[in-house]
């Protein structure tokens, strides 16, 4: 384990991980897995499968970090017979050992949490089947120098917050990730300053203010 980054539980019971470099946890304090489901499956993936009943869909995560919001993702495909391509932007990955250690085994299926554990490395290089239904594939390069031919129908931005990471959050940081966003595609985000919201807007997405997150009062999901 990396004596910089340490393992910390949060109020539902499931751990994250504090970085001192951004001095801030990967994950929500009031509860790392009923964020992952709340902000990112249900708010944005689920609700995306549901406006256009489909049966496949291709999700970009800003800041794969943890692996959290991937395995909740991967374990809802199975169970629902999604057909998913999964791609996270991580410029910093964890080792495969902190991986490992969260202790979201506990959350997820044996064959999805084992999968990842063994297909990390690969998945670190090139697309890789995690399962009969989904695909992983983790960028290790910075969000302005990832780079795809794919537009997706989801968006996971989860990076820190901007008051620890501001760069993440600027009109450059933005542009460059709704590019990759397709027509009618959605965008989430744990997220919802007024900032946020004007640079969406500009860039021609519709803004819906919804409930947050347990400990947060409202979030942000945009649509293309």
């Amino acid at each position: 384990m990396s004596p910089e980054l340490t393992i910390v539980q949060t109020a539902d019971g499931s751990n994250t991980i504090f970085n001192p470099a951004f001095g801030e946890n990967y994950h929500s304090k009031n509860g790392a897995l009923q964020e992952s489901k709340h902000v990112f499956v249900d708010a944005g993936l689920s609700y995306f499968l549901a406006t256009y009943n489909a049966k496949q869909a291709s999700v970009l995560e800003v800041g794969f970090g943890t692996g959290l919001n991937f395995l909740m993702t991967a374990d809802f495909c199975v169970e629902h017979q999604i057909e998913l391509n999964y791609t996270g932007v991580e410029a910093y990955p964890l080792t495969h050992e902190l991986l490992g250690s969260t202790g979201y085994n506990q959350y997820t299926s044996a064959e999805t949490w084992q999968s990842l554990l063994n297909d990390y490395q690969s998945a670190l290089l090139r697309p890789t089947a995690i399962n009969p239904e989904c695909r992983l594939q983790i960028a290790n390069c910075k969000l302005l120098d990832f780079q795809s031919d794919i537009k997706y129908d989801v968006i996971y931005f989860d990076a820190f917050a901007s008051a620890h990471q501001p760069e993440m959050w600027n009109e450059e940081a933005i542009g460059h990730t709704i590019k990759f966003l397709k027509q009618g595609g959605v965008f989430v985000t744990y997220a919802i300053t007024g900032n946020l919201k004007r640079m969406l807007k500009s860039l021609g997405l519709q803004i819906q203010k919804i409930p947050g997150a347990h400990g947060k009062r409202e979030m942000l999901r945009a649509i293309l």
